[in-house]
């Protein structure tokens, strides 16, 4: 469970109230008092309760007041002019001081504003001492001006009414929900959280470094080990296709070359099937061919060519007329005369349908 301390230093005590969140919500457990002195020397026991935050209300006797008519309502526009309005009102100018402000009042893009400054030597020396006890308040306020501007009027800046315990302790518990004022500014502004989120930035880019170069190894070994895969792939289709094609040398791309036999394949493919080259050469053998010799014989799905030789014309026209019972549109293509004194002959037919 969470706790916070926020030390309530008034003129001549200080208290330290220990809250507890429960749920969201601040809940009081137990508060002590201290003497307390102008020198803001803070007991070392008023600060040894373990907090995760701590936060001071500084006394409304220690601040300066003044109440600024502005033009404009735009708390950054306040912001902006505040240095030039305080600049003609204190000695030394707006940089000898811390300063924040309140809108007490706003109408008709006109507001009243109260402007509080503390001398940065004090806010410095009180930040120091803490920082010696090894405490840095989250922010710096003053719980009694909370109660003052409830209902406000410039009379109840000079003579404030002190508050009892158990109101004080209320108020406090509303400043660490959110502060009337901040005096913690510019070079004094609260730095743990920053700091905290830059070492969990450094943190985290240093995760992101060491994923990233995981990451990026296991890419980088699996592309190595893709390219050994692809190189020994290509060398098994290599090997594998000079087993199938030993004729050919030039071989560029095995893939493509293969795809390329393939379609020559599916090309014949039509030529080929319903082939049948036994049937074929029964019906020839059933021919009385005499003398006649068949040297070649050409089949495929369409047609049927005979090569040969015979002891004359008269007989290349009679195995011509036997081969009609036997096949269609069977017809002399072409007759000469040979060396031997034969003539060489070739007759092409078709397949009878049906």
């Amino acid at each position: 469970m969470a706790k916070a301390l926020f030390l309530d230093a008034a003129d001549k005590e200080l208290v330290s109230y220990v809250f507890e969140t429960r749920q969201g919500r601040y809940e009081l457990r137990n508060s002590s008092s201290y003497a307390f002195s102008q020198k803001y020397d803070f007991p070392p026991e008023a600060l040894s309760e373990k907090s995760q935050d701590i936060y001071l209300s500084l006394p409304a006797s220690m601040l300066n007041f003044r109440v600024l008519e502005l033009p404009f309502s735009d708390r950054e526009r306040i912001r902006g002019v505040l240095p030039f309005e305080l600049d003609g009102m204190i000695l030394g100018g707006s940089d000898k001081v811390v300063y924040d402000h309140v809108i007490i009042s706003s109408s008709e893009g006109k507001s009243q504003v109260l402007a509080v400054y503390v001398e940065k030597t004090i806010i410095r020396d009180i930040l120091s001492k803490l920082k010696t006890n090894n405490a840095d308040p989250v922010f710096i306020t003053c719980l009694e001006l909370r109660h003052i501007l409830k209902d406000f009027s410039p009379d109840k800046l000079l003579s404030f009414q002190s508050l009892d315990d158990r109101s004080r302790a209320a108020l406090a518990g509303e400043e660490i929900r959110k502060p009337t004022i901040d005096l913690r500014k510019d070079e004094f502004a609260f730095t743990r959280d920053v700091e905290q989120t830059k070492k969990s930035l450094r943190v985290t880019a240093a995760l992101l470094m060491a994923i990233v170069f995981v990451i990026s190894a296991g890419l980088l070994l699996r592309i190595t080990t893709t390219k050994s895969e692809i190189r020994s792939v290509k060398n098994e289709m290599r090997k594998r296709y000079q087993e199938m094609f030993p004729q050919e040398k030039n071989i560029m791309n095995e893939l493509y070359q293969l795809k390329s036999h393939m379609k020559e394949m599916r090309n014949r493919e039509d030529v080929l099937i319903g082939v049948k080259p036994l049937d074929t050469l029964l019906k020839l053998s059933k021919l009385d061919r005499q003398s006649v010799v068949f040297h070649e014989i050409t089949t495929d799905r369409n047609s049927l060519t005979v090569r040969g030789d015979a002891p004359s014309l008269s007989d290349v026209q009679q195995i011509k007329d036997k081969m009609g019972n036997l096949f269609d549109d069977v017809a002399i293509a072409d007759s000469k005369s040979s060396a031997e004194g034969k003539m060489s002959f070739t007759i092409t037919a078709k397949e009878k349908k049906g």
